[in-house]
């Protein structure tokens, strides 16, 4: 069983990484919180693994959060929500967004994550509301799935447009991301 990946960051998109493990590639599924934070290509990177076996294939998920791989597991753990829809759920909402959607049953909130029918939602909630009391959630001000404030969240995707120009998903991704995580300079006049 793969725990962890510890190696170089040798392709990266959205929704998956390549790491390059003395010199054997894994290839690991990611939420885009965790694709946003491991940084440029090339350099060194942690990933915490959680191993997915079927009868037909191995699938690798990675995150750089202890607190996401469990609550990805949490998530797992419902009936009707495999590993490939627990993502697309984190990519879609943070934890801390999650946990009181789920706790507080906001059907309309989860709905809104690309992939999550009613009746999923509906199970989300009543499987996991309970076993939620224990996870604490960090409630300091709105953010974003990646962790960003809203506003500056937007204003980055708005620069990105104006600079990149671009209507392609991963270029203004990228752009903004790189706006976001600028040194103090720009960020903070977005803050």
């Amino acid at each position: 069983m793969i725990g962890q990946l510890r190696g170089r960051l040798a392709e990266k998109r959205p929704n998956q990484v390549l790491i390059d493990v003395g010199g054997v590639g894994y290839l690991v599924q990611v939420p885009l919180s965790t694709y946003a934070a491991l940084g440029e290509l090339h350099t060194e990177v942690t990933v915490l693994i959680y191993t997915h076996v079927r009868e037909d294939a191995l699938a690798l998920f990675g995150f750089v959060s202890s607190r996401e791989k469990h609550f990805f597991e949490l998530l797992i753990s419902a009936s009707g929500v495999g590993p490939a829809l627990a993502l697309k759920i984190l990519s879609g909402m943070s934890v801390e967004e999650l946990v009181p959607a789920i706790r507080g049953g906001d059907l309309v909130r989860l709905t809104k994550i690309p992939g999550v029918g009613r009746k999923t939602a509906e199970r989300i909630v009543v499987e996991l509301k309970d076993k939620l009391e224990a996870v604490a959630v960090e409630t300091e001000k709105p953010t974003v799935n990646l962790g960003y404030d809203t506003r500056a969240a937007e204003d980055a995707a708005a620069e990105a447009k104006r600079e990149a120009g671009a209507n392609n998903f991963e270029t203004l991704l990228r752009a903004a991301l790189q706006t976001l995580s600028a040194p103090k300079g720009r960020a903070a006049r977005t803050a």
